[in-house]
């Protein structure tokens, strides 16, 4: 864990991040409570037009919801998917990926997003993609 100046900025012990369209990135931070617990942040970062920032939308996810979550999640894009728009190939957007690998897994069905890989061992004294995000 990093405290800089009394903040309470937890350092990721593992990262995912996500680049979706020209505008958005997310970003899928584990991090340690102080008390060796685990919990997910999943973080939303959109470019704004009129100024160059960005705005970000921050998700706390505990391990005791993990479960129900990722659930909930792969049934409502099971829905899309084959309720509401069995004919749209989804494939067609996975050509912006250059590597991929699953995340999650629930009900036999995997979620795969774009992988930028840190290692634990990498992590260890150096800046993370969810640092850069916590600046902001």
């Amino acid at each position: 864990m990093a405290y800089e100046n009394n903040d309470k900025k937890m350092e990721s012990v593992y990262s995912k991040r996500i680049k979706a369209g020209k505008r958005r990135t997310y970003f899928f931070d584990v991090r340690a409570t102080r008390g060796n617990d685990y919990y997910l942040t999943i973080t939303e970062s959109r470019k704004r037009f009129n100024d160059g920032g960005y705005d970000r939308h921050k998700l706390f996810l505990y391990k005791e919801d993990f479960n129900k979550f990722c659930k909930a999640l792969t049934e409502a894009v099971d829905y899309v998917k084959t309720e509401l728009m069995p004919d749209f190939d989804f494939d067609a957007y996975n050509h912006e990926y250059t590597e991929s690998a699953p995340v999650a897994e629930a009900s036999g069905v995997e979620i795969e997003l774009e992988v930028n890989e840190i290692s634990v061992d990498e992590i260890s004294g150096t800046n993370t993609a969810s640092e850069e995000v916590d600046k902001w």
